[in-house]
């Protein structure tokens, strides 16, 4: 049976990812693949890594995460997110390194509601004095 350390729950637009922490090498696998065959874009790899960085752990725990909704950059937030979560969680030294680098906090920015009788959010139809 594999017994998880730390399950955190990260969130960023759109994206939920769930993070399990367990004893391992280093391996890092979201849905199913491993993270530069999910992330095929290497800045979006480094930001899911960040929190490992930050805490020095890149190589004690194996890494699940299952990640829905949103595109690709919301879904590495979440999943650093949910990482820094769980990290913090095995480990209560982590959570101030985390918390300087600005890992724990959740990114409130979402997309704004397009409005009724309006093209989008902020635009509006062309304005005609006469």
């Amino acid at each position: 049976m594999v017994r998880n350390l730390g399950i955190g729950t990260g969130r960023r637009k759109c994206s939920i990812a769930r993070v399990f922490l367990r004893e391992g090498t280093g391996k890092l696998v979201i849905n199913d693949k491993e993270v530069d065959q999910y992330f095929k874009i290497p800045e979006l790899v480094a930001v899911v890594r960040k929190p490992l960085i930050v805490t020095a752990s890149e190589n004690k725990y194996d890494i699940v995460i299952s990640v829905v909704g949103g595109g690709v950059n919301g879904q590495a937030g979440a999943c650093a997110h949910g990482l820094a979560r769980a990290l913090g969680q095995v480990d209560l030294a982590n959570h101030a390194a985390l918390r300087s680098n600005g890992l724990l906090t959740r990114d409130p920015r979402m997309v704004e509601r397009k409005k009724y009788g309006q093209r989008g959010a902020r635009r509006r139809f062309q304005f005609s004095k006469r």
